[in-house]
């Protein structure tokens, strides 16, 4: 495909409504998607109150749930994080065994794990040797972005 269709597409993308396009060409596929800097916030639904007009206003600050702070990294290992959001799988299939496990050697490409988004398999490869100390989450668990996945010493 050339480079310039691919860039007016982009264009397009950028001055309309629609958040994603793909074009197939032949054996060539494009797929263009806009993707936005803002995280979606989660609101716990509450019960309806009733307000009385005698009643002080409420800071938004209180009425927001509280997140959880995520339990700290082990310092003493460096954290391979996740590229993309999407689902976390340990293995190639169901009933394939894991690519790592905790204790593993691994070498720089050595294949960690799968994210799978938008039916897509991405293999995620390690960028540093050492040992596996801990893996962070379960085959199917759902992963965001940066989120770690595993740590390495």
């Amino acid at each position: 495909m050339d480079m310039r269709k691919i860039e007016r597409l982009i264009k397009l993308i950028d001055n309309s409504t629609v958040s994603e396009i793909e074009i197939k060409d032949g054996e060539s596929v494009v797929r263009v998607s806009r993707v936005s800097s803002i995280a979606p916030t989660v609101v716990a639904a509450q019960a309806p109150q009733i307000i009385h007009a005698a009643s002080q206003p409420v800071a938004l600050a209180e009425t927001m749930p509280q997140s959880t702070p995520e339990a700290p990294l082990p310092a003493d290992g460096n954290a391979i994080r996740s590229p993309m959001v999407g689902t976390f799988y340990s293995a190639a299939s169901p009933d394939a065994a894991d690519f790592v496990k905790v204790g593993d050697k691994i070498n720089v490409g050595d294949t960690l794990c799968i994210v799978e988004a938008m039916k897509i398999m991405n293999q995620i490869e390690a960028e540093i040797s050492g040992t596996i100390i801990e893996i962070l989450l379960q085959s199917g668990e759902p992963v965001e972005y940066d989120q770690p996945l595993f740590i390495i010493k």
